[in-house]
């Protein structure tokens, strides 16, 4: 007889940005039905409104803390959009070398610090043999160093001393022990030690914006120019040359590190893992594309491809028109908001409504048996499809869309993993994804620096804008503008309106996990977290790390806080969640 129980993971799922519920029903401890619930309300659009609209970005960029450039880029590029405002060379290289540093941050500190912890035991790394781990990493990352007994000895007194002196800090609330872990004890010491490597690491990548514009994190180069004049033989403020050459240097150690560490960690973790390069998953992905050639124009210049892939065809690529009203849509039939009783469901976002009418239980929801309401997420579609958006996304339409770098990548893992291209759908294919788009990023990023050095060597200095963002230069109004990029976590579209009296009359914004956490549309289909959780083996349903496994692979990010407003628009409390 099926044995029938279910498992919950809240309090909230860890190591994400924001707050997610997940329960999942479980038959013989296979996930058969599951939810996913963001019990938190962003309502940035909500107080943009009546705003001045060169405002618009300095909100935004604050909707989270991680994710800040992607914000102020798709918000900046909505109200370009509306108002005819062009990008000068250099402004669009030194854009695009800004998202791309971000990118070569967030993959890697997203896999070292989130979802890596769902795969090692710490604690195995006490019994593991550091001479045998030396030998380890000369076989798995020969390119890397660090290679000798002395130092993976020193990593293991470092964590003996964290584990017995009793407070395992980042390290607590874990799994370790866990019976279904693969890990031998020496790749346990070896992925700590590239843990702690990491860590010095991603201080190094985030020099290249702060030389560039000043500042980290909160941008400051996407309206009237980055901080510093571009002067290769400038003083000790300007964008000199050796500002410019330790960029260069910082290019050349982030694409070390990548080829040498990263990649060859992802492939030993698919390797005691094979089975989990297959799985759930809606099989529908899709790509805004992005990191433009020439402003924000012709989508077939941009690194990053736009299309979409249905069904799990990788054969079919499928156009993308983001300024059609008809392809895009989104339903709130299980969301928070008080449209979805009107007469049209299903409203373009442009179009949506974000006044919050929270008609649900107190938590602990009862999520599995929910049948209205629950969560602040609502349900996009494109094309009428569920879409999941992110680095597998990308991955998966440059291989579609038969675009050589893409291909040579994919097909390279492929081989040396010996994978079929069906195994790329799955939380393995995903979590390795991320990784091959590093590998992209970080010779883009190179790139898009030698692109910049040779407008320097031919006195092509300018990095301000095109005076654009001057009232006094605006077309007629009232007019209405979208703008779009990639975050690492997925499309990112930010739509605006702006009335004659130059105040912004309507804002929507639909993040990457808008449609990653999507709740059930109106017929009842899955959005990606859900569907991605269908089929997944639980080892434990009381210890399920598994559904971290799958949910990390995502790198969720919702919102940080939730606004309490009064009807007339004054704040009675906030409340950050933790």
């Amino acid at each position: 007889m099926a044995t029938t129980n279910r498992a919950v993971v809240d309090p909230p799922v860890t190591r994400i940005g924001g707050h997610l519920r997940m329960e999942a029903m479980l038959t013989d401890g296979v996930v058969k039905y599951a939810t996913s619930s963001r019990a938190i309300w962003r309502g940035v659009e909500f107080f943009l409104q009546r705003r001045d609209p060169l405002e618009a970005w300095a909100f935004c960029q604050r909707i989270c803390g991680v994710c800040t450039s992607v914000h102020a880029v798709a918000s900046v590029r909505a109200v370009e959009n509306a108002l005819g405002i062009g990008v000068p060379p250099n402004a669009g290289i030194i854009r695009n070398m800004m998202i791309l540093s971000q990118f070569l941050q967030d993959h890697v500190v997203h896999f070292y610090y989130l979802p890596a912890l769902d795969w090692l035991d710490l604690v195995s790394a006490l019994n593991a043999d550091p001479s045998a781990t030396a030998a380890l990493q000369r076989k798995a990352s020969p390119t890397w160093p660090n290679f000798s007994t002395a130092y993976f000895a020193d990593v293991q007194a470092k964590v003996k001393r964290l584990v017995e002196s009793g407070q395992l800090r980042i390290f607590g609330n874990a799994y370790w022990g866990y019976k279904a872990y693969r890990y031998p004890r020496e790749s346990n010491l070896l992925a700590v030690a590239h843990y702690f490597e990491a860590l010095q690491w991603q201080k190094e990548i985030v020099k290249i914006s702060a030389l560039l514009r000043g500042k980290n994190s909160q941008p400051g180069y996407l309206v009237g120019g980055v901080t510093s004049v571009l002067n290769p033989s400038g003083d000790e403020h300007a964008l000199n040359m050796n500002r410019l050459n330790s960029i260069g240097g910082l290019i050349q150690n982030a694409i070390d590190l990548v080829e040498g560490m990263y990649l060859p960690d992802l492939e030993l973790l698919a390797r005691f893992y094979p089975e989990w390069s297959g799985g759930g998953g809606l099989g529908n992905f899709m790509a805004y594309g992005d990191l433009p050639r020439n402003g924000i124009g012709d989508p077939s210049l941009f690194r990053f491809p736009q299309g979409a892939i249905v069904e799990g065809k990788l054969d079919t690529l499928w156009p993308l028109d983001l300024a059609d009203p008809s392809r895009f849509t989104e339903q709130a039939d299980h969301s928070w908001y008080d449209y979805r009783v009107r007469s049209k469901p299903a409203l373009h976002p442009s179009e949506g409504v974000t006044s919050p009418n929270c008609t649900g239980t107190a938590p602990p929801f009862d999520l599995l048996n929910a049948t209205g309401e629950y969560s602040w997420v609502k349900a996009p579609s494109g094309n009428g499809n569920a879409m999941e958006v992110g680095p597998l996304a990308r991955v998966l339409v440059g291989y579609a869309s038969q675009r050589t770098e893409f291909r040579d990548v994919v097909g390279e893992a492929l081989k040396r993993l010996q994978w079929d291209e069906s195994q790329l759908l799955s939380t393995m294919g995903r979590t390795l994804a991320r990784g091959l788009e590093t590998r992209l990023c970080a010779r883009w990023l190179k790139a898009e620096y030698e692109a910049l050095m040779s407008n320097v060597r031919r006195g092509v200095l300018t990095t301000a804008d095109s005076g654009g963002w001057d009232p006094a230069t605006w077309p007629a109004l009232p007019a209405k503008g979208f703008g779009f990029t990639e975050a690492p976590r997925g499309a990112c579209a930010h739509r605006i309106r702006i009335g004659s009296d130059k105040k912004i009359e309507s804002y929507q914004i639909v993040v990457p996990s808008s449609w990653n956490a999507s709740p059930k549309d109106g017929a009842g289909k899955e959005g990606a977290y859900e569907s991605a959780l269908l089929g997944a083996a639980l080892a434990d349903s009381g210890e399920p790390p598994e559904i971290p496994r799958t949910i990390h692979s995502f790198a969720p990010c919702l919102a940080r806080a939730t606004h309490v407003l009064s009807n007339g628009g004054r704040t009675l409390a906030e409340v950050v969640v933790r």
